[in-house]
């Protein structure tokens, strides 16, 4: 069995791609960076600055060039004070802040920039190239930065990526997702139903590896009401050495990242005892090796091998739990929200077990459903930093938190907590929200959910999901694959039985290493 290439690494959570009221966004820059101190280790707060091929003014987006302009110039003024604030809330090693700013290109794709270090300018490059140009300029005077393409499955010349155009010496990585929609391919579990359009095949991420380009997955919301990290939106996984600036980054260069819709999922994949990420020679054998630990339970693992299906690993090839064992160590997910559409509500909760121990607490907090400041104004004053832990300890999480009804029959808005317990089945799990207490011992919540609500009718609720045995969240294969000495790239997908997603860098294997 090769070594293992994730031995002495942490697994690091972040949002590199995001909006506030910085420039046409909702939500203060404070407001922003504390949602993502809730539950992230890094994030970059991107500013809109500059779209060199705007279309040409007519009545039609007439209000889209406008919010567009506003944007920007707002970016510019604050731009000064944004650093000091960037300066001031970043905590080296434990909550890691990168400068950043977007800039629109309809040709070849949009581009969010991210400043290694905790200064730099917003540039106002002429095109792609230009953009490069000035990066390796910067990069020579010893200012790195990564270039970053977004929702890069819109079609080519509508702001989606142009793979020719594409250079790895500025982006090591590509975002797989956001609240954009799913770009590994044209037929996906997140489909783009932005106003910008569809997904095309070409720009695909699947096209881009098919044409032979070496790139990394990411996650990033997208979001524009100033909640990095917003639950369900996308998010990045890495593996660092440790949560210090430069570990981050090199883990960034090196591609040793994963792109996750929202769940923490700690994804490890190598092949050849290589990590993620990494360029290594053809060999006729391939070693592979997968290790998941799942936020929920694991509905199949899929291996890619050059863009097709090469294998999918069930829940027929797990072995099955002790089913009789007394002490259970399982995640367990309680959302809160539902209602009335356009109605909110205040919850205040404990949530915890009554005997046993808490391992662990993942807030999955989400920010408000606005993309374009069309949608919303936002009021004067008002709060974007609605969601908030208050305390942990060995038995119970507190947080207060804001729910609003569900949007749509399709879209989740519910706020919710996932503990991570070990603890007697006969035990129970509770919740005091808004001081009414639900509980359910740990065997109930293993068969099945428990809901309840505050009212008879459309009226605020909340939902303790299944608690997963041992056997759905932890999944571990390793098998050889043999090919006849081609190059070629290895990547791995997971789903969970609750629709949440991670997708591994690939491993390439090229013949010139």
């Amino acid at each position: 069995m090769a070594s293992d290439p994730y031995q002495n690494l942490v697994p690091l959570f972040g949002d590199m791609h995001n909006h506030c009221g910085i420039s046409y966004g909702h939500g203060s820059l404070e407001d922003a960076l504390s949602n993502a101190r809730e539950q992230l280790d890094f994030v970059s707060i991107t500013g809109h600055a500059h779209w060199p091929d705007m279309p040409e003014p007519n009545e039609r987006i007439q209000y889209i060039i406008d919010f567009h302009e506003e944007g920007f110039a707002r970016l510019k003024s604050v731009w000064s004070d944004m650093l000091n604030t960037l300066r001031e809330r970043n905590v080296e090693g434990e909550f890691v802040v990168f400068p950043g700013f977007e800039v629109h290109f309809c040709a070849t794709g949009d581009r969010n920039m991210l400043y290694k270090d905790l200064d730099g300018e917003i540039l106002y490059p002429d095109d792609l190239a230009d953009l490069h140009g000035k990066l390796q300029a910067l990069r020579e005077a010893g200012k790195d930065s990564i270039a970053q393409p977004h929702h890069v499955g819109y079609r080519t010349g509508t702001r989606g990526i142009d793979w020719d155009s594409f250079d790895p010496d500025f982006a090591p990585f590509v975002e797989m997702l956001s609240m954009h929609g799913c770009s590994e391919s044209s037929e996906n579990t997140r489909p783009f139903l932005h106003s910008m359009g569809p997904s095309d095949w070409e720009s695909t991420i699947a096209a881009g590896l098919e044409k032979g380009h070496i790139v990394g997955f990411s996650g990033g919301t997208d979001h524009h009401s100033g909640h990095p990290g917003s639950y369900g939106h996308g998010r990045t996984g890495l593996w660092a050495e440790n949560g210090t600036r430069e570990a981050i980054w090199q883990a960034l260069y090196a591609r040793r990242m994963y792109a996750l819709t929202g769940d923490r999922i700690d994804l490890e994949f190598s092949v050849n005892g290589a990590a993620m990420g990494a360029v290594i020679p053809v060999a006729k054998q391939r070693e592979i090796e997968i290790d998941v630990s799942a936020g929920g339970a694991i509905d199949c693992v899929d291996v890619i091998k050059n863009g097709k299906l090469l294998h999918r690993f069930s829940q027929t090839d797990v072995p099955q739990a002790d089913t009789q064992s007394e002490t259970v160590r399982t995640k367990i997910y309680m959302e809160l929200g539902w209602g009335a559409k356009h109605r909110s509500a205040e919850w205040d909760v404990e949530f915890g077990v009554e005997d046993g121990k808490l391992l662990n607490a993942e807030p999955r907090f989400r920010g408000l459903e606005v993309v374009s400041p069309a949608e919303r104004d936002a009021e004067d004053g008002e709060s974007f930093y609605r969601s908030k832990v208050h305390q942990i300890n060995e038995q119970s999480v507190s947080f207060e938190t804001v729910s609003n009804g569900n949007a749509t029959n399709s879209t989740s808005a519910t706020q919710g907590m996932c503990i991570e317990v070990e603890m007697p089945v006969s035990a129970k799990v509770y919740a005091i929200m808004n001081g009414v207490r639900a509980e359910h011992t740990l065997a109930d919540l293993m068969k099945g959910a428990r809901s309840g609500s505050a009212d008879h009718t459309d009226a605020p609720s909340w939902r303790f999901n299944r608690a997963p045995s041992p056997d759905e969240l932890n999944w571990s294969f390793s098998f050889t694959d043999e090919d006849a000495e081609e190059a070629g790239f290895y990547y791995v997908r997971v789903r969970q039985t609750n629709d949440q997603w991670a997708w591994s860098s690939p491993v390439f294997l090229r013949s010139d290493k």
